[in-house]
């Protein structure tokens, strides 16, 4: 099973991109962030004719997630969650289910915008619930994928300059702190199960030709559960759509497993 992740910055926009991709990759299984899309126009057609079924919560302009699965693959989506249980929040950033028997979370975190931000405290109450959310779904399913847009660079090898950076919003000390709790409910980077450099990053921003001089972050994450991760036989970053016309400025990532 190959399951990826990638925050599209606006479907609308990318369903040209996306489709390319879908055609290139094969993914079995993918989660989308930052779709941009009220649910009433979500292509499903367009996804259909490229083989892939999809469960969507969207909103207008702005967030928005999505799970892919193709068609061919005998896959359906069961116990689907689109909210945090106890979490109020009409933002549209989570969205959840079980694909062959595998659970699929797909995270679109809080930017933050600064740290001090109203946004960034919110965002470390999000992420609270959220570790409260996966800690529950952990013990109902072994088999748990928690991928997605985390919005927090793990370490400084996943920053191009640290130094720079310092201790701004999607690498500050108690971001990486809340990312840390999350994985120690017993959940793994798959990209570093394999790659352990510094130098591999999955978002460039559009400004001071940051791509072409590989000036990024490593912000998209695949976690796999403690059931799982024996089974993870590669794992990599797709620079290749980033490369192309109107891209999003953040790159898909994937993991395949042996299940």
């Amino acid at each position: 099973m190959r399951i990826a992740s990638w925050n599209v910055n606006s479907l609308k926009v990318r369903i040209p991109h996306l489709t390319q991709w879908l055609a290139d990759a094969r993914p079995d299984v993918v989660g989308l962030q930052e779709t941009k899309l009220e649910d009433d126009k979500f292509p499903v057609d367009e996804l259909a004719a490229a083989g892939y079924q999809a469960i969507y919560a969207g909103q207008k302009t702005y967030n928005g997630v999505a799970i892919l699965a193709r068609n061919d693959s005998g896959l359906s989506f069961e116990d689907v969650i689109t909210d945090i249980p106890g979490l109020d929040d009409p933002q549209r950033r989570i969205l959840a289910a079980t694909i062959g028997g595998v659970r699929v979370v797909d995270l679109y975190v809080v930017n933050g915008k600064a740290v001090g931000d109203e946004k960034y405290t919110y965002k470390l109450h999000w992420l609270e619930r959220v570790h409260a959310f996966l800690a529950q779904e952990i013990q109902r399913h072994p088999k748990l994928v928690v991928l997605g847009d985390f919005n927090i660079a793990p370490d400084d090898r996943d920053l191009y300059d640290p130094v720079g950076w310092g201790e701004e919003v999607l690498c500050s000390p108690p971001e990486r702190a809340a990312l840390k709790a999350i994985t120690e409910l017993g959940l793994h980077d798959s990209f570093r199960l394999f790659e352990t450099e510094a130098g591999h990053y999955s978002w460039w921003d559009y400004r001071q030709g940051a791509f072409r001089r590989n000036m990024g972050l490593r912000i998209d994450l695949i976690l796999l559960g403690d059931a799982l991760k024996s089974s993870a036989r590669a794992a990599a970053i797709d620079r290749e759509p980033r490369r192309w016309e109107r891209p999003s400025d953040h790159t898909p990532v994937t993991v395949d497993l042996d299940i």
